[in-house]
Formats: structure tokens, C-alpha cells, sequence
């Protein structure tokens, strides 16, 4: 069905968050690639593991960390509520 990188819990809200290093930004910063597709991906999993846990009531969001492993140093970027639920 598909991963999540991390789950994490933040007092009352359950946080799915999904990770994306490069390199270089030359095609763009990390997050980009957390793309429509990506998302609708993430909700289903995401609504999966919450129905399995029986959590449907719990509080939930979406984060994107952005890892750019540059020759300068990296740079983490966490970008909380980075997308809505998409329903598939």
C-alpha cells in the first residue's frame, strides 16, 4: 500500500511526516517532489493506519522535512501542515 517515513505524535495531534533529501536544488528544493500524486499516496496510507488503530477521531496533519545535503553544509527545512488530506 506504501510508507511513511515517520510517525510522530505532538501533544493531541498524530503527525505524518515524509522525508526527501538531494543533493543539490538544481531541479528544484525537496519538497517539490511531494507532488498531487505523492500526497493522495500519503492520505491513503495515512487514513489506512488510522482506521487500523482505530485513531478516526484523533487529530492528524502533514509535514514535509527538506534535507538538502549541499557542499556547503546541509540544510533541514520542516514545513508542518505542508498539504490537506487528499481522498483518492
Amino acid at each position: 500500500m506504501g510508507e511513511v517515513d515517520i510517525i510522530a505524535k505532538e501533544k493531541d495531534t498524530l503527525t505524518f511526516i515524509e522525508v526527501k533529501t538531494r543533493t543539490s536544488t538544481e531541479f528544484g528544493p525537496p519538497q517539490l517532489a511531494v507532488d498531487t500524486a505523492k500526497q493522495r499516496q500519503l492520505s491513503k496510507v495515512a487514513l489506512h493506519y488510522l482506521k487500523e488503530k482505530r485513531l478516526e477521531e484523533v487529530k492528524a496533519r502533514f509535514d514535509v522535512v527538506s534535507v538538502i545535503l549541499g557542499t556547503k553544509g546541509e540544510e533541514i527545512e520542516l514545513i508542518r501542515d505542508a498539504f490537506e488530506l487528499q481522498y483518492p
